[in-house]
This record gives structure tokens, sequence and C-alpha cells, in this order.
């Protein structure tokens, strides 16, 4: 007997994280595999998105620094 392979789809999604864990019910139910191909930022990636994003402060001297933290 010969057996042919179904052809597949793949496909990328973007939905909520509270949302992941119920697709991943259906597909498992369905038959289907899902791969997440999510991985951690390191931490050079971090400060950069944190600049993008305006989370930096700029101070003009060590002074002004130390005067904000009360120090």
């Amino acid at each position: 007997m010969i057996t042919t392979a179904k052809p597949l789809d793949t496909f990328t999604l973007e939905l909520p994280k509270g949302d992941t864990a119920f697709l991943k019910t259906i597909a498992r139910k369905m038959g289907w595999k899902v791969r997440s191909n999510r991985r951690k930022m390191s931490a050079y990636e971090r400060s950069l998105d944190d600049e993008r994003n305006g989370r930096v402060n700029h101070y003009a001297s060590s002074e002004e620094f130390f005067n904000k933290m009360g120090i």
C-alpha cells in the first residue's frame, strides 16, 4: 500500500498571549502541530528597545544625575 503525504500549509499568527492556550488546545484536538518562533531578547536588544520607546533618561552631567537621585 502506497500512501502519499498530505500537503501542508504553514501560517504565522499574531494573537494575544491569553489566547495561545486556547489555540494550542484546538490544534491538539485537530492533530495540528504548533511551533512558537518567539525568542528571548538579549539585554542589548532590550536596551535598544528602551531607547526607541523613550524609556531612557538623559542627564547633562553626573552631578545632575546624583541630584535627581537625592544623593
